[in-house]
């Protein structure tokens, strides 16, 4: 009987998460300052578990916090780096400055230093591609964009360069495995003589050059234009805008 009380529960940080309310890493730090509470009683150690019929709630100094994260949408330069700065190339969250930001940005609110405290990649883009690069303070988005069971499409405009045959085109849509591991199937077309449209779900490294090579193609240019319903539009190369309340991944 024990056995069973015990499959039963579950860690509040990862039913937390699992709801939608944060990350696991921002619940652990909701706990440890008191605004996290089961059954109307606060909880203060980390670890806790509970059963499916607690009630979970979170108080309201936890949902002000979490209106104040920001998101933030790059248009990522060549030779920037999404994450870590490495062999001396620069980390996008560097051209995250007062400067940079774009001028025609209709969200609301001024660059502060605290604006890239905490602000991490929610996704890559390699350090040859260009285009729409999402950095965030909130678990939320990035869960969202780069979690396990994220199905968010990401669409990209490739240059390329060889011969396609139709059935290079149809295993680029479904049919090429990297790694030993299957692709999800995507959807792949002609947009003009030398660029295909990639939209994809999932975001391997590397992902489409090495479908690409696996057809007999060399890519020569990549632009990522779109993740889920946002868009990169105008956003000038290098410059940044806020993701705005009504929009949504």
């Amino acid at each position: 009987m024990s056995g069973t009380k015990d499959t039963a529960l579950e860690r509040v940080s990862k039913v937390m998460a699992a709801r939608g309310l944060c990350s696991r890493r921002e619940a652990d730090q909701w706990i440890l300052q008191g605004w996290v509470l089961l059954d109307g009683k606060k909880i203060l150690e980390l670890g806790t578990k509970m059963m499916p019929h607690q009630i979970l709630t979170v108080a309201p100094a936890a949902q002000r916090a979490q209106r104040q994260w920001a998101t933030v949408l790059l248009h990522k330069p060549i030779g920037v780096v999404s994450g870590q700065a490495e062999e001396g190339y620069r980390p996008a969250v560097q051209l995250v400055t007062a400067e940079n930001r774009w001028r025609e940005d209709p969200t609301k609110g001024g660059w502060t230093p605290a604006l890239t405290r905490g602000l991490a990649p929610a996704g890559r883009l390699d350090i040859d591609s260009t285009g729409l690069l999402v950095l965030t303070q909130d678990g939320r988005v990035a869960r969202t964009l780069i979690g396990a069971d994220s199905t968010v499409e990401k669409e990209y405009l490739v240059r390329v360069s060889g011969h396609l045959s139709a059935q290079g085109l149809k295993l680029l849509n479904h049919g090429l495995s990297l790694d030993g591991r299957a692709l999800r199937p995507a959807q792949v077309d002609w947009q003009n003589s030398d660029q295909l449209r990639f939209i994809l779900k999932e975001g391997r490294k590397r992902q489409i050059r090495r479908m690409c090579e696996l057809v007999g193609l060399r890519v020569t240019g990549l632009k990522r234009v779109r993740i889920g319903n946002v868009r990169l539009g105008a956003l000038p190369l290098g410059q940044w805008r806020l993701l705005g309340e009504e929009e949504h991944f």
